[in-house]
């Protein structure tokens, strides 16, 4: 079952940055903002100083895949911008993925069902 969507327009993903909230650890940084729908919608930004197009697409599908497989859990109702730093451009998918769970505990939004 699919909860979410991608954000793609650049409105989007300013008034995710300036009216959200946010929280960083040391290979991401998500924001997050209540959006008035019953579903998340997900935005992945990766800098051009984190590599060339090779690395910052690979880094872009880990951070989808790990979002997908704990997408149940994640609270619904918000636009998550998840924004890689340049530390990340070498990370496994396990990394990855325990950086986005951290940030989403963080801001609330991950009910741990284990």
């Amino acid at each position: 079952m699919k909860f979410s969507e991608s954000l793609k327009k650049n409105t989007d993903f300013q008034k995710v940055y300036r009216q959200g909230t946010s929280a960083a650890n040391k290979y991401l940084v998500m924001y997050i903002l209540e959006n008035q729908l019953k579903k998340n919608r997900i935005g992945i930004s990766v800098s051009k100083k984190v590599g060339n197009s090779v690395v910052r697409h690979h880094l872009c599908r880990l951070v989808r895949e790990a979002y997908r497989l704990k997408e149940e859990s994640f609270s619904k109702g918000f636009d998550v911008v998840v924004i890689c730093r340049v530390g990340s451009k070498t990370c496994t998918q396990k990394e990855i993925a325990d950086a986005l769970y951290h940030l989403g505990r963080r801001h609330h939004i991950l009910e741990d069902k284990e």
